[in-house]
């Protein structure tokens, strides 16, 4: 475990978020292995099912979200000020949260899953499979939930290395299992959803059980609770500003992906090979944001607001590097890339893939500020602001892509909302982040100035 409360600010953040980055990488490798194998083994109709899928599994992911950055933050603000029996109290308050928040979505996902993928204008050849593969998603819907909040934790303990190992192997077991379900077993868009299933409830039973010993090592004098009132009301006020901003962005892609599927099974097929391309660079950019949150709620509460600064600046650096790297990969190579998705006959959707990644990459440097600021205004727990920056992009992406898409740009045209958006986004988290109020200052608080 490390305090990111001493230390140069650009070597401890370096230390702390490359694993964290190199867990996406991982993640995302096991989230595409589910397209490149629907893709090449069952074929383009499949990677239409799971690509439409994907987008409602995304609003899942941001309820998941939203609890891994409310136990983050009052974890590591606790654990930024030395208050060890608090901190355990908020960790089993979050549980216990989490599992709450978790059954309830299951009941409503099961009962909305089919009306909401028709309501998607989802074709009628690709929704049995959709169905299926949400149906399957949701049953293992609490494994995903407790693994990302352990992950979360972790990372609030300064651990970012744990994580890291658990998604390396069960990243390697999803891609070796889809190829196990899909090409050896052919149980088809359901041996792909199954795969995942499995994967994702061992990486979770290992998460919690690492967790549960690395708490073991952290002596506290007085019993941890199990639940706390104060603990859960931050861990709500950090939490569904954060769900709300994920689970709206990913509305938002829902209504998008209704519009996409207006023009037809070939689009959606492109789309859905090209947009995992984009959100593997997104999401890599937004785990530099999520090291950055717990970088600053653990000085904050330190009282040490000049590293605060600094970190701010080392992030937008490292998440610019990671933006740049996808951005040639993306831009120059995308042809290439989608064929890992699609075969060489897929002359139209392999079209529409390159046309997003072409219009969406050299933007990437933006998104990459942007995701850092919010990074800084969770940390801060600036959670108002944090939510107009983020309506503000989500509002410009849906109702450009509306406008463009009826012009003669077509499809293309829906492409460009998405750097409009972060954009305008950049100037507002920027701005939001920086500029101070008098409510804005806390109590300073002495800690220890070793390393835990």
């Amino acid at each position: 475990m490390i305090n990111l409360t001493v230390g140069k600010p650009h070597r401890v953040l370096l230390r702390y978020i490359l694993p964290l980055f190199l867990s996406v990488v991982f993640q995302q490798i096991y989230n595409i292995a589910d397209s490149i194998v629907a893709g090449k083994f069952i074929g383009e109709a499949a990677l239409a099912a799971v690509g439409n899928s994907y987008e409602i599994t995304l609003v899942l992911l941001a309820f998941a979200f939203g609890c891994n950055m409310g136990a983050s933050i009052v974890t590591a603000k606790n654990f930024g000020a030395g208050k060890y029996t608090d901190m355990k109290t908020a960790i089993n308050t979050s549980l216990f949260a989490t599992l709450g928040v978790t059954v309830l979505l299951m009941v409503i996902g099961f009962a909305v899953a089919k009306p909401l993928l028709i309501a998607l204008n989802t074709p009628s050849e690709i929704l049995g499979d959709s169905l299926s593969y949400l149906y399957i998603y949701l049953a293992g819907l609490l494994f995903l939930f407790f693994y990302n909040v352990s992950t979360g934790i972790f990372a609030a303990l300064g651990d970012s290395v744990t994580p890291f190992i658990f998604l390396v192997i069960s990243s390697i077991s999803n891609v070796l299992m889809d190829i196990l379900f899909v090409a050896v077993f052919k149980m088809g868009v359901k041996g792909v959803a199954w795969a995942t299933f499995i994967c994702q409830g061992v990486s979770s039973i290992a998460a919690l059980t690492a967790l549960r010993i690395q708490l073991g090592r952290i002596r506290t004098e007085e019993k941890p609770g199990l639940f706390s009132k104060g603990a859960f009301r931050e861990f709500l006020y950090v939490g569904v500003p954060s769900t709300m901003q994920q689970s709206f962005v990913s509305v938002g892609n829902i209504v998008l992906q209704g519009l996409i599927n207006s023009f037809g099974t070939t689009t959606i097929a492109g789309y859905a090979a090209s947009v995992k391309f984009n959100n593997f660079a997104v999401t890599s950019m937004h785990q530099v944001g999520n090291g950055v949150s717990n970088y600053t709620a653990q000085n904050v509460a330190a009282g040490k607001e000049d590293r605060v600064n600094k970190g701010f600046l080392c992030g937008v650096v490292i998440a610019a590097v990671i933006g740049l790297l996808f951005f040639f990969i993306y831009f120059f190579l995308n042809r290439y890339i989608m064929y890992l998705f699609l075969n060489r006959g897929s002359g139209e959707a392999l079209e529409v893939g390159h046309h997003f990644l072409t219009t969406v990459a050299p933007f990437y440097v933006v998104i990459a500020g942007k995701l850092v600021a919010d990074g800084i205004l969770r940390g801060r727990e600036k959670m108002g602001l944090f939510m107009v920056s983020t309506f503000t992009d989500l509002a410009l992406r849906v109702g450009l892509a509306f406008a463009l898409a009826s012009t003669y740009l077509g499809s293309r045209g829906i492409w460009w909302a998405w750097p409009i958006g972060w954009g305008v986004a950049l100037i507002l988290s920027v701005l939001f982040a920086f500029v101070r109020r008098p409510s804005d200052d806390i109590q300073k608080i002495s800690v220890p100035t070793e390393e835990k």
